[in-house]
């Protein structure tokens, strides 16, 4: 095998560990919000513990592309690849981490409040899913054009928690007394907010690694 046939073999290996830890991701977020609709704490301790697994898959990936960098001294296109790597899965790991926010608020709301979670939070979580799937898939295929899609549907995010944030402030000033229960809430709908923007994060990259420089989804 030939040095540069090792080194695509690498990096095959280096996006399949990407794709994963997507999907680790996704796994995270979906059991995240169904604790939160369903007031179940033990499923959201159990998203809190196991995110250390999700941490250690960053690291890994982490090691594996600056070893790559360090062996082969790739150039171009292929040293993009490396460092698009590097900032896709650390942008994972930070969403991965808003998932534990929402089972943290799941916890912080506790087994018995009184109030319904928004229906458009599952609504947002459903748009943020196929968002990774979508940004992964342009990640995989180095296309730009599955990349762009991103902007669209983070805006269809961004218009839901607009309209679960006025809805909670309403309910607010109607029931002062449930403020600490309603804005854990809202802070569930901040954090898939804060979810999506780092998929266009991905979807940036994606623009970097193909073109060379760089693009502004929001733009």
């Amino acid at each position: 095998m030939t040095v540069r046939e090792q080194f695509h073999n690498d990096l095959g290996e280096l996006k399949r560990i990407i794709q994963e830890l997507a999907e680790d991701t996704k796994k995270a977020l979906s059991e995240a919000v169904e604790a939160l609709y369903n007031k179940d704490v033990d499923k959201a301790q159990e998203i809190i513990d196991n995110d250390v697994k999700l941490d250690r898959k960053e690291l890994n990936i982490n090691e594996q592309a600056i070893l790559l960098i360090a062996k082969q001294q790739p150039f171009a296109k292929d040293l993009r690849r490396l460092i698009i790597a590097l900032k896709i899965s650390s942008d994972l790991e930070r969403m991965a981490d808003y998932a534990v926010n929402i089972a943290k608020s799941t916890i912080r709301l506790g087994k018995d409040h009184p109030l319904d979670v928004h229906p458009k939070i599952r609504k947002m979580a459903d748009v943020a899913l196929d968002m990774v799937n979508l940004a992964i898939k342009a990640f995989e295929h180095e296309d730009i054009s599955l990349a762009k899609k991103l902007a669209e549907m983070d805006d269809e995010v961004d218009h839901m928690y607009s309209s679960i944030i006025r809805e909670m402030l309403e309910e607010t000033a109607t029931n002062p007394q449930m403020i600490q229960h309603i804005m854990q809430m809202a802070f569930g709908a901040r954090y898939l907010e804060r979810f999506a923007d780092h998929i266009t994060n991905i979807g940036e990259n994606i623009f970097y690694l193909v073109k060379g420089e760089t693009y502004d989804l929001n733009e």
